[in-house]
C-alpha cells in the first residue's frame, strides 16, 4: 500500500476487500499510515470509500472529488483502482490526493494502473513456490517409501525409513518408536541395527517420544517463541546427547497415534518445510509400517492382537486383557463347578482266555521243523512242531530186531523140549516187545499237536531249530480266542469307587481310537504289589462279540464308569486326598 501511494504521491491509502457473495461488505485489510490526524477531508475521504470501491469494481477506476475545486485548479481528490487476483474477493486499493487537479490525477491513475497487475503476479509466484515445495515434498516421500517398500518384514522396514529419512533431510540420527502397551518402545533408529533399550539414552529418548505423545502434537527444540507446548524432556534428552535441534513427529494412522518418529541433527533448525515434507514421509509410510508390524508376527501374536482389537470394540479400550481375564475366570469358575462329566477310574488291562494249554516235550530230543508262529490260527489237531525221529527210528528198528531173534530162540528151546530157555527167551522176548511199544508211543508223540481249536499266543521257535530240549520243557502255549476276558489293573486310590459299578470301555494300544464297552463282573479282594502301587484285579466280560484281531495278551487302557462329579472335583480330588495324607495327624 506504502509503494501504491508513493508512486502516485498520495497523502494516504487503504486497501479494501469484498466477498464475491451479493450480500457480503466491504472490510478494510490495510491503512497507510497507520497514523493520520483527522481534518474534514479524511472524514470525507472515509465516508466515500463505499460508494468509491462500489464504482471502482465496476469501472476498474474511480476519481471522487472530496470538496468543490476551483475549475481547473488543484483540489481535494479521493481515487481508486481495481488490484488483478487470480480468484477470489474483489480488491481496491483507495488513495487520497490533496491539492491536484484533475488531469493530473488522470495521468496518475494511468501510473497506478501499471502496478494493479503486482497482486497477480505475487499470487502466481506464490503458487509457483508452493508447487515446488509440494512436488519436493512427494519426491521425498516417493524416494523414502521406495526404500520402505523393498522390505519384507516390519525391523528391516523401520530401519529403512529412519536411514532413507536421515540422509534426505541431513539429520545426524533418526529414531522410530512404536505405541505398545499404552507406552512408546524404541524400535529403530537410523545407521544402527542393533542397540540396547536398557541404555540411558535410550530411555531418556523413549521419555521424549512419550512427551509427543502424551501432548499429541509436534514438538520442536528448541521450541518457538509461540509455543505452548511441554518440552520438558526433549529438553533433557537434548542437554543429555548435546543435540542442538530435535523434532518428534506424531505418526498416525486412522487418526489414532501408531508411532513417534524423532529426528536429531546439529544446525540449521528445522524449517517449516521440512517439518511439513517430514509429515507427508509419516504419513505415507504409516500404513506400510503398520501392517508390517501386524504380520511381521508368529501366528499366535498375530491372533492375540486381533482379538483384543476385537475385544477393546466391547469392552473398551483400557485395561482390556484384565477385562477379559476377569470375564474368562468367571466363566471357568462357573464351568468347573456346574459342568458335571461322567467320572471314569482309569487303568491298565490285559487280555487274557478263559482256556489255554503249555504244550511241553514229550522227551528229550531236538527240534525238528516249526509249522506255526504266535498269532497264527490252529485247529484242533494240527501239528504245530515236530522232534527229531532218528534215533527213534534206530532204537525202533533196534527192538524189532530183538523181539524177533527172542521169539526164534523161544521157539528153538520149545522145539529141543528146554523149557527153562523157553521162558527165558520169552521174558526177553515180552521185553523187547515193551521197549518197542515204547519207541512207537515216542515217535507218535514228536509230532506235537494242538488240543483244539484256538490261537497260538507264546512259543516262537523258529530260530531254534534243532536246539535241544528236556521232557517237561514248555514249548508253545495255545489259548481260545472266543473265550477273552479283561482283567483290569484299577489302583488303590480309586477301587472304592467301582465298588458296585457295572460298565466301562477299554482302548487297545494297537487301536486307540476304537472304543468297546465292557461289564465288570467281580473285583479280587486282595491287593497286588506293582511298581506304581498296589492295584487291583478286576475281571471284566464284553458287551458284545469279540473282534476278529484280538489275541490274548494284549493290553491297554480301562475306564470304569463311576458317577457325574464336578470339574473341580476331577481336578482337585487326587490333590486334596495327598494333602490330606501329608498334613494329617
Amino acid at each position: 500500500m506504502q509503494t501504491l501511494a508513493s508512486l502516485g504521491g498520495a497523502s494516504r491509502g487503504m486497501l479494501l476487500v469484498r466477498d464475491t457473495a451479493p450480500d457480503s461488505q466491504w472490510r478494510q485489510l490495510a491503512d497507510w499510515p497507520t497514523s493520520f490526524p483527522t481534518t474534514r477531508i479524511t472524514q470525507a475521504f472515509q465516508a466515500s470509500l463505499i460508494q468509491l470501491a462500489d464504482t471502482t469494481v465496476q469501472q476498474g477506476q474511480s476519481i471522487l472529488p472530496l470538496d468543490s475545486p476551483v475549475p481547473r485548479g488543484p483540489g481535494q481528490f479521493a481515487a481508486a483502482v481495481r488490484l488483478q487476483l487470480t480468484s477470489g474477493p474483489h480488491c481496491v486499493a483507495a488513495l487520497l490526493f490533496s491539492e491536484v487537479t484533475e488531469s493530473s490525477l488522470h495521468e496518475t491513475l494511468l501510473r497506478l494502473r501499471l502496478a494493479v497487475d503486482v497482486p497477480l503476479s505475487f499470487q502466481d509466484h506464490q503458487s509457483a513456490q508452493k508447487a515446488r515445495d509440494d512436488a519436493s515434498s512427494f519426491a521425498s516421500a516417493l524416494d523414502v517409501m521406495v526404500m520402505v517398500n523393498e522390505e519384507k518384514r516390519f525391523l528391516a522396514a523401520a530401519l529403512a525409513f529412519c536411514n532413507a529419512a536421515a540422509s534426505r533431510f541431513q539429520c545426524d540420527r533418526i529414531s522410530l518408536g512404536w505405541f505398545e502397551g499404552g507406552y512408546i518402545k524404541l524400535r529403530a533408529m537410523s545407521r544402527t541395527e542393533k542397540f540396547n533399550r536398557q541404555m540411558a539414552a535410550a530411555q531418556l529418548l523413549e521419555t521424549a517420544m512419550d512427551e509427543a505423545l502424551d501432548q499429541d502434537d509436534e514438538i520442536l527444540w528448541p521450541p518457538p517463541k509461540d509455543s505452548t507446548l511441554v518440552t520438558r524432556d526433549h529438553e533433557a534428552f537434548a542437554q543429555d546427547q548435546s543435540v542442538a535441534c530435535l523434532l518428534s513427529l506424531p505418526i498416525r494412522l486412522d487418526g489414532k497415534i501408531v508411532a513417534v518418529l524423532t529426528c536429531e541433527r546439529a544446525e540449521p533448525a528445522f524449517k517449516e518445510a521440512e517439518i511439513q515434507q517430514l509429515r507427508l514421509c509419516c504419513d505415507q509410510a504409516a500404513r506400510r509400517l503398520t501392517d508390517l508390524k501386524t504380520t511381521d508376527r508368529w501366528f499366535g501374536a498375530r491372533l492375540a492382537a486381533a482379538f483384543k482389537e476385537k475385544a477393546a470394540t466391547w469392552l473398551g479400550p483400557k485395561n482390556t486383557w484384565a477385562k477379559v481375564g476377569a470375564i474368562a475366570g468367571c466363566i471357568v469358575l462357573a464351568a468347573l463347578f456346574l459342568i458335571r462329566p461322567v467320572y471314569r477310574a482309569e487303568g491298565n488291562f490285559i487280555l487274557r482266555s478263559d482256556e489255554g494249554a503249555f504244550l511241553t516235550a514229550p522227551f528229550d530230543g531236538f527240534i525238528d521243523q516249526v509249522d506255526v508262529r504266535p498269532g497264527d490260527k490252529v485247529e484242533a489237531g494240527q501239528r504245530l512242531l515236530s522232534l527229531a525221529t532218528r534215533d527213534l527210528e534206530l532204537e525202533e528198528s533196534a527192538a524189532n530186531a530183538d523181539l524177533n531173534r527172542y521169539l526164534r530162540e523161544a521157539e528153538k528151546a520149545r522145539a529141543s523140549r528146554s523149557l527153562a530157555e523157553m521162558r527165558i527167551s520169552e521174558s526177553l522176548a515180552d521185553q523187547a516187545r515193551a521197549r518197542l511199544e515204547l519207541v512207537k508211543y515216542r515217535l507218535n508223540q514228536s509230532a506235537i499237536k494242538a488240543p483244539f481249536k484256538g490261537v497260538v499266543v507264546e512259543g516262537d521257535l523258529r530260530e531254534r531249530l534243532a536246539a535241544p530240549v528236556k521232557q517237561g520243557d514248555a514249548l508253545m502255549r495255545v489259548a481260545k480266542a472266543e473265550l477273552l476276558y479283561v482283567e483290569a489293573e484299577i489302583p488303590e486310590r480309586e477301587i472304592h469307587e467301582i465298588l458296585g459299578r457295572d460298565t466301562g470301555e477299554i482302548a487297545f494300544v494297537s487301536q486307540p481310537k476304537h472304543k468297546f464297552p465292557i461289564k465288570i463282573l467281580k473285583v479280587e479282594p486282595a491287593a497286588f504289589p506293582r511298581a506304581e502301587g498296589n492295584v487291583f484285579l478286576v475281571r471284566c466280560a464284553f458287551i458284545n462279540p469279540p473282534e476278529d484281531w484280538w489275541r490274548p495278551g494284549m493290553s491297554g487302557v480301562c475306564k470304569l464308569t463311576v458317577e457325574r462329579r464336578s470339574l473341580f472335583w476331577i481336578f482337585t480330588h487326587r490333590t486334596v486326598d495327598f494333602l490330606r495324607l501329608k498334613l494329617w495327624w
